[in-house]
């Protein structure tokens, strides 16, 4: 394998840990080495490592079939459990990732509006589908002025524009409080499909981003937690727009097959899953995330470094500089501060602690306080050695 592994994003120079065994909020490595996991597999493990009630849900599905050329119930509870929780999602249909989801979420903007073009925010990650599409317009995040300046002058050709409202790539930006609002009044008056981008940010409330700031999209993209920790993907939305996927429909069609699509493993390890995720635990979540924040940044504050953290209830991200968290641009690390990135990654997985080498992480279910404030203390020892090397 190339780079010895499948994943770009779990390179870590001069090479990776290989894991051997996870459970709960630990991850134990080929040589024996235990770590508090802040990554969850890219924020899609809400519920940490081998959860004992998914595990028992799937055992119980095993002996049942793992993919099947028919529908399941299964898939169905997971669909009426989604719909129910996301406002604006009346109808929904499974993929097996979050790019796939964001693909026909932008073939069915395309083939609903007869339109060609997708815009999108600069330095915002949608996939790699979304990441090829050089003809998309490129617009600044949370700048109100230039995004209604883009709309009007592709008024003509525009499908759709795919937001994630908190943006993950370049930090967990805060959105203005006007830049969403406006963005649906924009799109709605242009006749533009808006597609909100949750695959991470659908953690942050019991109905998603769109109940948390206050907005509801044409379409939206879900997967990781939905998932509980298989592969997953989801889009749904508008009835009339869904329609396009319905095999009996007599207007204009959108073929969507996949061989694993929804198959019934990922679907009850998904129910059962988001059936956990009560009100009161989305609350603890958030809870402790705070706790990461305040504790991170107090440290900042007293050690009088520039450095900032970022995130919202249970995401956060550190940010090596003290520039406004705005968009992309203001976000992106100079080549020397992502040489202190590295470093602070790397000297953090020697103190028992992971993150994202881009210095991001989440909170699961099995984590207590203990588990925040080792987080903590791990960051302020981090900071010493560096001081020193």
């Amino acid at each position: 394998m190339p780079g010895g592994n499948t994943r770009t994003t779990v390179f870590a120079p001069p090479y990776p840990a290989y894991a051997a065994a996870a459970e709960g909020a630990i991850v134990t490595d080929v040589d024996g080495q235990s770590r508090l996991d802040f990554v969850n597999n890219y924020t899609s493990l809400i519920h940490g490592h081998a959860h004992p009630r998914i595990i028992d849900a799937v055992g119980r599905q095993l002996v049942l079939g793992t993919a099947l050329s028919f529908p399941t119930e299964s898939e169905v509870r997971l669909a009426e459990l989604l719909v129910e929780r996301v406002s604006s999602i009346e109808q929904i249909r499974f993929t097996n990732s979050g790019t796939e989801a964001v693909m026909l979420a932008v073939q069915a903007a395309r083939a609903f509006t007869g339109r060609p073009k997708i815009a999108r925010f600069e330095g915002c990650y949608h996939g790699a589908y979304a990441e090829q599409a050089e003809d998309d317009l490129l617009l600044p995040f949370n700048d109100v002025a230039a995004l209604e300046a883009g709309i009007a002058a592709h008024e003509d050709e525009l499908a759709a524009i795919i937001v994630d409202p908190l943006p993950h790539r370049p930090g967990f930006v805060d959105p203005l409080n006007e830049f969403l609002p406006r963005l649906r009044e924009l799109t709605r008056a242009y006749g533009v499909l808006l597609i909100s981008d949750e695959i991470i940010s659908f953690r942050v409330d019991r109905g998603g981003a769109q109940q948390r700031f206050g907005y509801l999209a044409d379409l939206t993209t879900l997967g990781k937690i939905i998932g509980g920790g298989f592969p997953v993907g989801a889009f749904g939305g508008r009835a009339d727009v869904l329609a396009l996927f319905d095999p009996i429909s007599t207007g204009a069609r959108v073929a969507h097959g996949g061989t694993f699509n929804a198959n019934p493993v990922t679907m009850v390890a998904g129910f059962e899953a988001m059936t956990m995720l009560t009100p009161s635990e989305y609350d603890r979540l958030a809870l402790l995330g705070q706790r990461v924040r305040s504790g991170l940044g107090e440290l900042i504050e007293t050690r009088g470094i520039s450095w900032q953290v970022a995130g919202q209830a249970s995401l956060f991200k550190l940010h090596p500089h003290p520039r406004p968290l705005v968009d992309y641009r203001s976000c992106a690390p100079t080549p020397a501060e992502q040489r202190v990135l590295e470093q602070f990654y790397l000297t953090m997985l020697g103190q028992g602690i992971i993150l994202t080498p881009e210095l991001a992480g989440c909170i699961s279910t099995p984590m207590t306080d203990g588990d925040v404030d080792a987080l903590v203390a791990a960051a302020d020892q981090t900071f010493s050695l560096i001081e020193q090397s």
